[in-house]
């Protein structure tokens, strides 16, 4: 009996990996709490059995797995959060699975939810299983050496940008020998960018530096060929803002989007889209310049293209719910392109 276990399994990147990988497998068990991510996998995976919260999940009553995959929550190591990483709410940082399993057991609180790494670790020694996966964000060494002291075996660094249009770099910790970095497919936003999609269109408001002056205008679609000094702005945006080797062109602010300022930020077909977040369930997704002077964000569809997940996978809930686990999610072709390296006969 050949099973695939995934913890914080969410929409089950993992399974769709599997298939495209073409690793067959007998039961897929995973452990998830957000319904709305459990609906889409039932709707897509009708024979997924969950598990439920991956701290009750007992490891020692499982068959051993084929595989044990997880992406552990990376709030807490993220350059864009707190960077606390793991440790408990009165601040004492947790290196070891024998002293987070104390701590749980004296009821101590933990901050944040990047501890549940502990609970990945704990499952991987009572399952023991053939191979595993571990996907986190780049995070300060300390802790990434933590990770790697534990499992035994550094990370791979991989960019989603390789095989999609979005600059996502994640680390992958696994015993599934020999990894290489996929091959680099060359695919900008506007390889991905649905048509037509003209109703949520706003005017854009430009802010940026032209030849040492500030010029700021707030632009109407009337004022498509507005100049300054006899030179296009956008083309003047484009010898400013694009930078040789920028991999996310961001052209321009506009002033109506709330956030901070690297949510206000608008880009170009030209270049590929920043990192999904789960934050805002869509209010804070990458928004992206269309016809003129015009922005608005990128649609839950165009978002499944980022993540190289089939269109319309999560159409079964709604649209906010569908950006947030898209970027909570997986780049399937990523994970795809890991377990591809497992030997053809264990396939």
């Amino acid at each position: 009996m050949k099973i695939a276990l995934s913890l914080f399994d969410g929409m089950s990147c993992g399974q769709l990996a599997l298939q495209r990988a073409g690793v067959s497998v007998d039961y897929y068990l995973a452990s998830e709490v957000d319904q709305y991510a459990m609906t889409v996998t039932k709707k897509n995976f009708p024979e997924t059995e969950h598990i439920g919260d991956v701290r009750e999940v007992d490891g020692t009553s499982l068959v051993s797995p084929f595989i044990l995959m997880g992406g552990s929550p990376c709030q807490s190591f993220s350059f864009a959060g707190k960077r606390i990483g793991m440790s408990t709410e009165q601040g004492e940082e947790i290196t070891t699975l024998e002293r987070y399993l104390e701590l749980k057991g004296e009821g101590f609180q933990f901050s944040g939810q990047s501890y549940l790494f502990w609970e990945y670790v704990r499952i991987l020694r009572e399952t023991k299983p053939k191979y595993f996966l571990l996907e986190n964000v780049k995070m300060a060494k300390k802790w990434e050496d933590v990770i790697s002291e534990t499992l035994g075996v550094r990370p791979i660094v991989i960019n989603s940008a390789l095989v999609s249009a979005q600059n996502r770099k994640r680390l992958y910790w696994t015993n599934i020998p020999d990894i290489t970095q996929p091959e680099d497919r060359r695919l900008l936003l506007r390889d991905i960018i649905e048509k037509g999609i003209v109703d949520r269109e706003k005017s854009l408001c430009v802010t940026t530096r032209v030849a040492g002056a500030t010029a700021k205008r707030y632009l109407e679609k009337k004022h498509h060929q507005m100049v300054l000094d006899g030179v296009s702005i956008f083309e003047k945006l484009e010898i400013k803002e694009f930078k040789k080797n920028a991999i996310c062109h961001h052209v321009a602010n506009a002033t109506d989007i709330k956030g901070n300022e690297s949510n206000k930020r608008i880009y170009a077909d030209s270049g590929k889209a920043p990192t999904l977040t789960t934050m805002g369930g869509g209010h804070r997704e990458p928004k992206i310049l269309t016809s003129g002077l015009s922005w608005r964000k990128l649609t839950p569809l165009e978002c499944e293209r980022l993540q190289t997940v089939p269109e319309n996978y999560t159409a079964h809930v709604s649209n906010s719910q569908r950006y947030k686990m898209l970027g909570n999610g997986w780049t399937v072709d990523v994970i795809a392109h890991i377990l591809s390296h497992i030997p053809e006969e264990e396939k």
